[in-house]
């Protein structure tokens, strides 16, 4: 089994005012590597779910844009094999 290029599997929610979902789209895209972005929601709240090796930059990003909660981050090569995240 090859290894994934960017292991962990990052989801939070963030609750805000006026949050942006293109604007943190964009940002997360042109400032930490990684693929399958999704950020979607309203003004008041999104959801972020993002493969990257660095689920620490999604979450600090996260954390500057409103209060973060439900944050989950699994390591998808450990769910391959059959391993707890």
């Amino acid at each position: 089994m090859s290894e994934l290029e960017f292991k962990y599997d990052t989801q939070c929610l963030i609750e805000g005012k006026n949050l942006d979902e293109n604007k943190i789209n964009e940002y997360i895209k042109n400032n930490i590597k990684g693929d399958s972005l999704l950020a979607v929601g309203d003004e008041t709240l999104i959801k972020i779910h993002y493969h990257t090796n660095e689920p620490y930059k999604v979450i600090e990003y996260a954390m500057s844009q409103g209060e973060v909660y439900d944050i989950v981050i699994e390591n998808m090569e450990r769910q391959a094999k059959g391993l707890h995240g």
